[in-house]
């Protein structure tokens, strides 16, 4: 389906977020805090590789999915569930 306008993008991305929740982008850090509250948390990862590598993580938390993007793999704490995918599509909205 093509849109041809700014209200059928926002169309879009309306049923995208009704889809699969919001997501919000946060620094590493914040995302680290974020994992802190849940006792067990999981956290979906994959690395991206161009010119440099770039490692993208996913978690959920209270009905929100949170985001964050490092230049080197995060130091996560043993109870935390990582599943590695062999990719990932993430669109966050504005910068």
């Amino acid at each position: 389906m093509i849109y041809q306008s700014g209200a059928g993008h926002y169309a879009v991305m309306a049923r995208a977020m009704r889809a699969f929740g919001m997501l919000v982008r946060v620094n590493p850090e914040d995302f680290t805090t974020i994992l802190s509250k849940n006792e067990k948390p999981l956290v979906v990862f994959t690395e991206k590789k161009f010119i440099v590598s770039s490692y993208h993580y996913l978690t959920s938390y209270k009905g929100f999915i949170f985001y964050t993007k490092t230049k080197s793999p995060m130091q996560l704490t043993s109870n935390v569930e990582l599943i590695q995918a062999k990719s990932m599509w993430v669109s966050v909205y504005g910068n």
